[in-house]
């Protein structure tokens, strides 16, 4: 909740029972037990309504599905495994004081970095998303080199819980829809 309020919607992955792909409205309570992720969601918001605690959620569905694209799961409980697997990015100030990237003579000479042809050709049978080099599914857990990399405090470090308020969507902050279809 605070990363969400701090800085904004998180990334998600999600089972999909039947019922969620016929949902049209209210706040979403599968009740088959499934957590078997297989869809990526963003998470924009929760609040609570009547006593219910949820997640705001997009997807990527289209508008003329659920409430105009987004949904509403029940928050607290790992609902179709939404709290069991998400990720955002913090962004490391660069900006202020004009730190700039310059790139090294490895990194230009990288087989990896060709873009003489708008891109880097795959000349290889063993494409990026072989089981090979991975596949796509997700990693159980990434470490770093010498331990976490620490560039900025995590929200929970900023913002004392009992501040964050009860209630937070970034299609309403102020007036403003920071995660339309056109913004994300």
């Amino acid at each position: 909740m605070q990363e969400i309020y701090q800085r904004g919607p998180i990334a998600c992955g999600i089972a999909v029972p039947d019922a969620l792909e016929n949902y049209t409205g209210g706040i979403f309570n599968d009740t088959t037990g499934d957590l078997d992720i297989v869809h990526d969601i963003s998470v924009v918001g929760y609040g609570v309504e009547d006593g219910t605690k949820y997640w705001v959620v997009r997807n990527s569905w289209g508008s003329h599905w659920g409430e105009l694209g987004f949904f509403r799961v029940v928050r607290g409980t790992n609902n179709i495994a939404i709290e069991s697997d998400c990720s955002w990015a913090t962004p490391v100030d660069t900006w202020t004081n004009q730190w700039l990237h310059y790139t090294t003579d490895d990194e230009k000479n990288d087989p990896r970095n060709d873009v003489s042809n708008g891109g880097k050709e795959n000349t290889s049978n063993e494409g990026f998303l072989t089981k090979k080099n991975g596949g796509c599914a997700r990693v159980p857990e990434v470490t770093f080199e010498g331990g976490e990399i620490k560039n900025v405090p995590h929200a929970w470090e900023v913002v004392d819980s009992s501040s964050v308020p009860t209630n937070w969507d970034w299609r309403h902050v102020n007036g403003t829809n920071f995660v339309g279809w056109s913004k994300n």
